[in-house]
């Protein structure tokens, strides 16, 4: 599903950070280790995207996704480059709230596995009601109606510019015009 929905919207940061985190689940480092970076490049050097707009109730931070980057280095081996995150992470880490990722510092020196990030389970995208009851079809047409014509013995059926013209054809008889 996450495939599907990162295909639609390849800019979709919080479809890649989600998609991540079931990567780590199954043990597909590597791809977790590809999803949370290109997460975090979507978040395009801001500290975090609010997706209510949206209809998902999450706010994606961007040093969660360094957090969750962190996460899967440390599944792959990569102490230093998990610490080196991390670092990073505090930078983004706004008012300097630091507590969780000092502890994830001491876990990465102390070669420990991180536990990464995730959007809170049972939450989805709801559109709002508002947003759903535009979607329903709509008739700009109209209902089609017959026309018939005034013009005596016409059988043509088509639109009249293709018309064959005919001489005296068309004078409509006295009976029509009243």
């Amino acid at each position: 599903a996450f495939d599907k929905t990162v295909a639609k919207d390849n800019s979709l940061a919080v479809g890649f950070f989600q998609r991540g985190f079931v990567h780590l689940q199954l043990e597909m480092y590597e791809e977790a280790l590809s999803d949370y970076h290109l997460a975090f490049t979507h978040l395009r050097k801001n500290p975090f995207i609010d997706y209510k707009q949206l209809g998902l109730r999450y706010v994606l931070n961007a040093w969660e996704v360094l957090y969750s980057t962190a996460a899967a280095q440390c599944r792959l081996g990569q102490w230093q480059e998990a610490k080196a995150t991390l670092e990073k992470a505090v930078v983004w880490r706004p008012g300097g709230r630091t507590a969780v990722l000092d502890l994830a510092l001491e876990q990465v020196q102390k070669h420990l596995f991180l536990e990464p990030m995730q959007v809170p389970p049972g939450e989805f995208f709801r559109p709002r009601k508002k947003e759903v009851e535009e979607l329903d079809s709509k008739d700009f047409l109209g209902k089609p109606k017959v026309i018939s014509s005034i013009i005596p013995n016409d059988e043509y059926i088509g639109f009249e510019p293709l018309r064959p013209q005919k001489q005296g054809f068309y004078e409509p008889s006295a009976d029509a015009l009243q």
